[in-house]
């Protein structure tokens, strides 16, 4: 039953194709990026995808750009999450909007700890940083001025939310799936602890390793398995298939940067926009799932619905708890109604 490697990057190829829409990944290169640490970067890259028509002003200007944000663990291949509502005549018509989906800043395929040649030198960054990177990208590689959307799930929705907040005017529209507005309690413990994992293991070295430490890697990893489904898909499976699943976690894990991991859970421990969710904007439908153990609808969604002016909030049932954001067809008639509004 094991489906938890469907974002990881460990398993990318370079061309993904679904319904007829091929998506593989193209690569662009900001010069000097400033983090919000002051820190520059002469050459930042951007690994991205993009598909579907657009339509340009007459400047140049993209004007019907959507931009789609990714979890964690994905990268510009994980526009798949949403591939039951893009396409022609679907919620995301691909002949009336050109989706963009950028691997973050942090994660590997755009310039992270483990590929930058800098290792434990690589700058510490924000969830604004992650944010301020895409913004630019668009802006140099598309002629962004204004999105139609932009669209976020889990840490995608961090960035999303950071987006909405800090530049109110630049979208039409924000969805949010399966994520949050702060990181508070048992989601702030889950990446210390995974960070603690790692820092404990003598491989480590305070980030200075020549070797990856694949053992905290794999702990850090495998801990991860605990939270991903609902408790009731952890008791529909036999002993058997949950002793697979761990092992399956564990070889990911090994695969995974311990710096790369470090630092983006550095940038989401840090994540809080709730006392500036009052500068939102645009139009705003919040997507979560009931059985999702990593923001319960009771503790994130629900809340943060209230805290976002006319927010539409929408909930709907997944065995794969925060993993059910792959079921995004469940929302297909509140998507198509909150669009065409």
């Amino acid at each position: 039953m094991n489906v938890w490697g469907t974002e990881n990057k460990n398993f990318r190829v370079n061309k993904r194709k679904y319904r007829g829409i091929i998506v593989q990944p193209e690569y662009f290169t900001l010069k000097n990026f400033k983090f919000e640490s002051q820190f520059v970067l002469p050459e930042l890259k951007i690994e991205y995808s993009s598909f579907g028509t657009k339509e340009l002003d007459e400047n140049g200007n993209l004007t019907n750009g959507i931009i789609y944000l990714h979890g964690s663990s994905g990268d510009y291949s994980s526009v798949k999450r949403i591939k039951d509502i893009t396409g022609p005549e679907k919620p995301i018509d691909t002949e009336n909007y050109y989706i963009i989906c950028p691997t973050a800043l942090g994660s590997p395929g755009s310039s992270c700890p483990s590929n930058s040649g800098l290792g434990h030198y690589f700058p510490k960054y924000t969830i604004k940083d992650m944010v301020n990177a895409i913004n630019s990208f668009l802006k140099e590689c598309f002629n962004v001025k204004h999105l139609k959307g932009v669209i976020g799930t889990s840490m995608g929705g961090f960035q999303a939310l950071e987006w909405a907040v800090s530049y109110p005017d630049f979208m039409d529209f924000v969805i949010l799936i399966t994520t949050s507005h702060d990181v508070k309690g048992k989601n702030y413990a889950i990446s210390n602890l995974m960070n603690a994992f790692i820092i404990d293991d003598p491989a480590y070295k305070n980030g200075e390793y020549e070797t990856n430490p694949q053992l905290g890697c794999e702990n850090a990893n495998m801990f991860l398995y605990l939270f991903g489904f609902s408790d009731e898909y952890y008791k529909n499976c036999s002993n058997e298939e949950i002793l697979e699943s761990i092992e399956v976690m564990k070889e990911e894990g090994s695969k995974t940067d311990a710096n790369d991991i470090i630092w983006r859970n550095e940038a989401t421990i840090s994540y809080n926009v709730t006392s500036r969710l009052s500068n939102i904007r645009a139009k705003t439908l919040i997507i979560g799932v009931n059985q999702d153990l990593y923001f319960p609808p009771q503790t994130d969604t629900i809340p943060m619905s209230k805290l976002i002016d006319n927010a539409t909030l929408f909930l709907y049932d997944s065995i794969l708890g925060h993993l059910g954001s792959s079921e995004i067809k469940k929302a297909e008639d509140v998507i198509w109604k909150f669009l065409n509004e």
